[in-house]
This record gives C-alpha cells, sequence and structure tokens, in this order.
C-alpha cells in the first residue's frame, strides 16, 4: 500500500504566513480593535438621530456636531444636578458596608438556628460572608483590570473613549462613502450584498443600544423613588443609579443592582426587606415581560440564550467593557446571517420543493 503524502503548495504556504501575521497584527492593535468596536456601537446608536435630522435638510456632519454636543451637556447637567448627591451617597454606603455585612451575618444565623441548625461553627464555615466579601472585590478588581489593561489604565480608557466618540462621528457623518469604499474592496456581487447589510445593521444595533439605555433610565428612575418610599431614601438615588447602571448588562445586571438595595434594606427589619424584594422581582418580571419585548426585543430578534452567551463571553474576554458592547454586535452579526445565509438557504430549499412537486405533477 503506497502512502500518499500531502504536499503544501506555495500559495497555500502564502496564505498560513499572511494569516499567522494577521493574527499577531491583530493581536498587537487589538486595544484599537476595540476602540473601534465601540466606535461602530455609538455610531449605531446616534446614527438614526442624524438621519431624521438630514431628512430635514441639515447636513450629517452638523446633524452629528449637535447630537455629540446635546448628549454631552446633557450627561454634563445630570452630574451637576444629582452628582454630588450621588457621591455623597456611595461615599457613606461604602463607609456603612461593614456594618451591613455584620447584620447580614447575624441575621442569616439567627435564620439558620429557627430552621435548627445549630451548630455555630457550621454556620460560619457556611456562610464566611469575610471570604464572599474579598471574592467579590477581588472579581470586581479582575474585571476593572481586565477592561482598562486593554487601554493602560483610566486615563488610558477615557481617552480610548473621547477617540471612540470622534471616530464613530466620522462614521456617521460620511457613511456613504465609508461603506462604498470597503464595498468596493469585495468581489462582485459581494459588493453590493455586503453594502445592502449596512443599513439593517446599523438598526438592528442601534434599537439595542437605545432600547438597553432607555430600559435603564426608566428602572433607575422607577428604582430611585420606589426606594424613598420604602423608608430607604438616606442611599434611594445611589442605589438607583448603581441598578440602572448595572442594568446596560442583560441577564446578570438586574441581580447585580438588587443587591446592594437588599444589603442596606436587612437592618431596617424583615417586613422592608422583603418589600425591596418584592420591588426587585416585580421590576424584573416587568423589564422581561414589557419593557425589553416593547424596547429592545423587537429590534434585536436574537435568542435569549445567544444574548447570554454574548453577555458571559464579552465578560471573560473584555471585562465590564465586553458586557456592554459584544450583545449589540452579536445582535448586528445576526444580521449577516439572517440575510446571506438563512434567508437564502430556506429560499432554496422551498424552491427545490417546488421543483420537485412539479417534476412528480
Amino acid at each position: 500500500m503506497i502512502e500518499k503524502r500531502k504536499t503544501i503548495t506555495l500559495s497555500e504556504l502564502l496564505l498560513i504566513v499572511a494569516v499567522s501575521c494577521l493574527i499577531v497584527l491583530m493581536w498587537q492593535l487589538r486595544s484599537l480593535l476595540v476602540t473601534l468596536m465601540v466606535a461602530v456601537v455609538l455610531a449605531s446608536a446616534i446614527a438614526p438621530i442624524v438621519n431624521s435630522a438630514e431628512k430635514l435638510r441639515i447636513p450629517r456632519w452638523l446633524g452629528v456636531i449637535v447630537v455629540y454636543i446635546t448628549l454631552i451637556a446633557g450627561l454634563i447637567g445630570a452630574g451637576l444636578i444629582i452628582g454630588p448627591s450621588v457621591s455623597e451617597q456611595i461615599q457613606r454606603l461604602a463607609n456603612k458596608l461593614p456594618i451591613y455585612l455584620e447584620n447580614l451575618q447575624i441575621t442569616t444565623e439567627n435564620l439558620a438556628m429557627q430552621m435548627g441548625i445549630t451548630q455555630i461553627e457550621t454556620i460560619e464555615q457556611f456562610l464566611d460572608l469575610q471570604s464572599l466579601t474579598r471574592w467579590v472585590f477581588s472579581s470586581s478588581k479582575q474585571l476593572l483590570v481586565r477592561s482598562f489593561g486593554l487601554t493602560r489604565g483610566i486615563v488610558g480608557g477615557v481617552l480610548n473613549l473621547i477617540l471612540a466618540l470622534v471616530i464613530s462621528g466620522y462614521m456617521v457623518a460620511g457613511s456613504s462613502n465609508l461603506v462604498k469604499g470597503l464595498a468596493d474592496l469585495f468581489p462582485q456581487p459581494w459588493d453590493k450584498r455586503l453594502a445592502d447589510q449596512v443599513a439593517p445593521i446599523s438598526r438592528r444595533m442601534g434599537g439595542y443600544v437605545q432600547g438597553r439605555v432607555l430600559v435603564s433610565a426608566i428602572l433607575g428612575f422607577v428604582i430611585t423613588l420606589s426606594l424613598s418610599v420604602l423608608g430607604l431614601s438616606e442611599f434611594a438615588l445611589a442605589l438607583g443609579v448603581i441598578a440602572g447602571f448595572t442594568n446596560l448588562i442583560p441577564f446578570i445586571g438586574p441581580v447585580l443592582g438588587a443587591i446592594p438595595a437588599l444589603i442596606v434594606a436587612i437592618p431596617q427589619g424583615g417586613l422592608t426587606f422583603l418589600w425591596v424584594l418584592l420591588l426587585f422581582v416585580i421590576i424584573q418580571n416587568i423589564e422581561t415581560y414589557v419593557l425589553d419585548p416593547l424596547l429592545v426585543g423587537s429590534s434585536v430578534s436574537v435568542h435569549p440564550l445567544y444574548q447570554l452567551l454574548a453577555v458571559l463571553g464579552g465578560t471573560q474576554v473584555l471585562g465590564i467593557i465586553g458586557a456592554v458592547i459584544v450583545p449589540p454586535w452579536v445582535a448586528g452579526v445576526s444580521v449577516l446571517l439572517e440575510n446571506l445565509y438563512l434567508h437564502p438557504k430556506m429560499l432554496a430549499q422551498s424552491q427545490s420543493k417546488s421543483d420537485a412537486i412539479e417534476l412528480d405533477n
């Protein structure tokens, strides 16, 4: 039996070398790639507003400037209005955190004894809140390090965010020329096919980002008012802001936002704790079954499992930044998968069935 040896042609060897060099280059430019990913997400979020302004005969570049000035002015205004109060409440909350954790441990031990668990050592081993707290802080630190590791610290992260804003502005202002230039790199008919996907990708990604931000703002406002009514007015604004920001992360964010409020509610008594727990359960259900389908789900059209995997994968690779920007990218990529593969495949299958029926007849 003669063994056939696989020989590598010169073209295959050059392809392997080119792919290897491309991977090394992308790794070296990973910080820029993340900045571009953020820029695309920002561009898709403001593109519908700029498109509406263009219909009013406002130049795109002017529309981009007006949108960004309005957004920045709004953020600065909100920061000046509620920023000092939020900062003060968060600082007081951090100072009282050890007391709240101690109350949590005492309450848990009392509950365990009422359930028949009388061995204090077993309770303390099972509920080692100091170890749990250290784990939470170390995990949060790792997420922050992973988030800012690509940008070399907080200053680098701020500069990269400014760069992403500038790049996204150029993307939206010169979108037609940019799309045409990128599409021309591909052979026919793929150049036109890919160019036709830019608008639906932008709509889906933009709809996701806008819906996520709107849902988070609504929930942050409602949680702040509700906690004030329930007797947690001392930290209501800070807890509402924390819940609003964490809610930008799908699935995991609402749970993370509820934990600080529940810890603060424990010293207020069991009834207050139950009311706060009920509040977050109701809000979570309203978000899942009303707000998300109305403001986010209708524009994403991605299975929740894939969204969850996108959040977990983005967090694992890019930290908090990945948890926020990877899901809209998954929503955008799903457009390419649907329009360039699934829909043509279903059309071909239906056509083949029709041809088979005609042959049988």
